[in-house]
């Protein structure tokens, strides 16, 4: 018994390590990810734009609304953390889900998408609409 509380504390301890180095930043910090924006999902720079317009809105709490690629977002969080404020969210269609993460840096959005459905890992970048 005494182990499983020791390894109940561990896992408590590191969760809320994880949770200071990882928290939600300033509100306003958080909101510098709110907007609209234009992704760029080109694989690579030489060829043509490829945008896609992409809406967030950041609540205090961290939870992220809008909409990417013409889908709601069904999910999502933002927080900071090492001087870097980020998003994760999922979209869907009918090849199934879609995760995205992206960090905002010098005002603009590096991200990735991934859908285990078609297979694939894409880079993008966004700038503001």
């Amino acid at each position: 018994m005494n182990g499983l509380r020791l390894i109940f504390a561990s896992a408590l301890l590191t969760g809320l390590s994880a949770c200071a180095t990882l928290g939600l930043g300033s509100g306003s910090d958080l909101d510098k990810l709110s907007g609209d924006w234009d992704v760029d999902l080109r694989p690579d720079f030489s060829e043509p734009a490829e945008d896609q317009p992409m809406s967030l809105e950041v609540d205090r709490d961290g939870t992220v609304t809008g909409r990417f690629y013409d889908s709601p977002i069904l999910a999502g969080r933002a927080g900071a953390g090492q001087d870097r404020i980020c998003a994760s969210f999922r979209t869907s269609d009918n090849t199934g889900a879609y995760e995205h993460a992206a960090c905002l840096e010098d005002g603009m959005l590096f991200g990735q998408t991934w859908s285990e459905g078609r297979e694939l890992v894409t880079p993008w970048t966004a700038t503001r609409d």
